[in-house]
């Protein structure tokens, strides 16, 4: 093959390489590409029960489930940007209060927040006001303590108790505080039950500014009725949106005696 015509077809194979790769590259990128936020709240009572796990001193308030976006991908956006606990050293303190991990007792509990880094805060990076680690949870930090849902629901007379609840009490409630439809998960009740039980909440953001906004809009498909829960693991029976009607809202075990 004469040189011109040798330049020539390499030319043309370093371009078709060039379009494989940038349609590779778009399509990686439409995978990732999230619409929301959802700030997402469990209730350590219930996160005990669902697991199976004899937790120890589970906090008697709701904490941090994660940040997540939707949809989500179901794998991390970037699989090399690795979680460093050194980057949120000042922010370890509020951590281990309103986000700690509920189930495994590792001295530093950092495995529940590297796991919800890798698979959400990764993603979450495309907006330029989550972009870091530091910003990540510091952002989530900052949403939990300005939405305070505790607070919230206690001053609406909504408290954990052995009498039952409606559903609709949570959604109406939530509704009127924070002008947002927001999305509640129970736990189905196990053999021998008859009542759901409350366990996690969320709340939907604007992807820009983090802005409240409903968590369901007429045009999106009906949520998904299984939800993860950290560490669920195999004898996890699954949180679902709950069903309208009566909801146990269960008191920390001390202070059920």
């Amino acid at each position: 093959m004469r040189p011109a015509a040798l330049r020539g077809a390499l030319l043309g194979c370093l371009c078709f390489a060039l379009l494989c790769l940038g349609g590779a590259d778009k399509r990686l990128r439409d995978r990732h590409e999230w619409k929301k936020l959802i700030l997402v709240q469990h209730w350590p009572e219930t996160v005990c029960e669902e697991v199976q796990k004899d937790c120890r001193n589970p906090p008697d308030y709701w904490t941090i489930h994660g940040l997540w976006q939707v949809p989500d991908s179901s794998e991390n956006c970037n699989g090399s940007w690795k979680f460093n606990l050194k980057e949120i050293q000042d922010l370890l303190p509020e951590m281990k209060e309103y986000w700690p991990d509920l189930i495994h007792l590792f001295p530093n509990r950092s495995s529940f927040w590297n796991h919800e880094w890798r698979k959400h805060g990764t993603c979450a990076a495309q907006v330029d006001a989550l972009n870091s680690q530091r910003k990540y949870f510091g952002k989530t930090l900052e949403l939990y303590r300005e939405l305070d849902l505790n607070s919230v629901l206690l001053k609406l007379g909504i408290k954990p108790s052995i009498n039952y609840y409606q559903v609709a009490d949570f959604k109406d409630a939530l509704a009127r505080v924070y002008r947002v439809i927001p999305k509640i998960h129970c736990l189905p009740p196990s053999q021998g039950e008859e009542v759901q039980t409350i366990g996690q909440i969320e709340l939907c953001l604007t992807k820009q500014d983090q802005q409240l906004q409903n968590c369901t809009a007429p045009q999106e498909p009906p949520p998904e009725k299984e939800v993860w829960l950290a560490g669920g693991g195999t004898e996890s029976q699954g949180l679902r949106v709950c069903e309208d009607g009566p909801v146990f809202y269960p008191p920390p075990r001390k202070a059920k005696h």
